[in-house]
């Protein structure tokens, strides 16, 4: 699953790489898909390159990717080849869902046009549908490396993605809506007299009760997938479980922390410490609740 960190889902900062608490021999793995989704981000995210540029270099990715799911050696002169040449490893020995590689891309795509066109999402279940492109991949192909296959494992994997997706987004309101990137779900803040584009002209009342509506649906998201460790650690062993306890806690504790903000999280992002990773550290020897 995307890990917590200042902007967990969109940078993938603290992605499980090659973490001392999963498996040694998923570890290149790991990293494999890592520097893919990393990657991609860059391209779709990094640099003064137009839309249209990006969706076309996003394009030319996609058709490399599609290279790497081929059962032939993956070319040494092919664009990207120290991406997708350990990521075609990872592909072949894991038989990894590749789909769910392509629909990350779907998600960048997605982004980009969003975000060029200055749309707003009409309802919150519009912003679960991002995530199903967004996050909830990343924690598929995990499950997938772990040896967990049940529906009811994904489906509580994608509760947690949901959920980190949706931290993310509220933590990250005061720098996306700088940038003109607009996430606030319109039914949901229409309801709290809070306009999605220009939120900081909405009474601070009327944003604080937004942002509780909103980080509340994101905690009940998390607590869907509380019994998620407990099915890891029968297959893959304590360790794997202990680190998605810990990317559940953070995620939490963004959540907690941006709610203390209230209103002000309209201005400003919550600090994460040092203090609160003692605290997440703790909490992780516990079941979510």
């Amino acid at each position: 699953m995307p890990s917590p960190a200042p902007s967990p889902v969109t940078h993938y900062e603290n992605f499980p790489v090659a973490s001392l608490l999963c498996p040694k021999p998923l570890r290149p793995a790991v990293a494999a898909i890592y520097h893919f989704a990393r990657t991609a981000d860059d391209i779709a995210d990094e640099g003064e390159a137009t839309a249209s540029a990006r969706l076309a270099e996003l394009q030319r990715y996609r058709e490399a990717l599609t290279l790497a799911c081929d059962s032939r050696p993956y070319p040494s002169d092919g664009a990207w080849f120290t991406i997708m040449a350990p990521l075609q490893q990872a592909i072949v020995r894991h038989a990894l869902p590749t789909a769910l590689l392509h629909d990350l891309l779907t998600a960048f795509e997605r982004d980009i046009r969003h975000s060029e066109a200055g749309a707003i999402y009409a309802r919150h279940d519009d912003l679960l549908d991002y995530a199903r492109y967004s996050a909830n991949p990343v924690g598929r192909l995990m499950l997938h490396l772990y040896g967990v296959r049940s529906e009811a494992a994904m489906q509580q994997s994608d509760a947690i993605c949901t959920a980190l997706q949706l931290f993310n987004f509220w933590q990250d309101i005061s720098v996306d809506v700088a940038r003109g990137r607009y996430y606030l779900p319109e039914d949901l803040s229409s309801a709290h007299g809070v306009d999605a584009r220009t939120p900081l002209q909405a009474a601070a009342a009327h944003r604080a009760a937004l942002l509780d509506t909103l980080l509340a649906r994101a905690r009940s998201l998390m607590l869907q997938g509380a019994p998620l460790p407990h099915a890891v650690a029968r297959v893959a062993g304590s360790k794997a479980a202990w680190e998605l306890r810990l990317v559940m806690q953070g995620g939490l504790r963004i959540g907690e922390k941006t709610a203390q903000l209230g209103a002000d999280a309209f201005r400003t992002r919550p600090r994460i410490g040092a203090l609160d990773g003692v605290r997440m550290l703790l909490r992780s020897l516990q079941r979510p609740g």
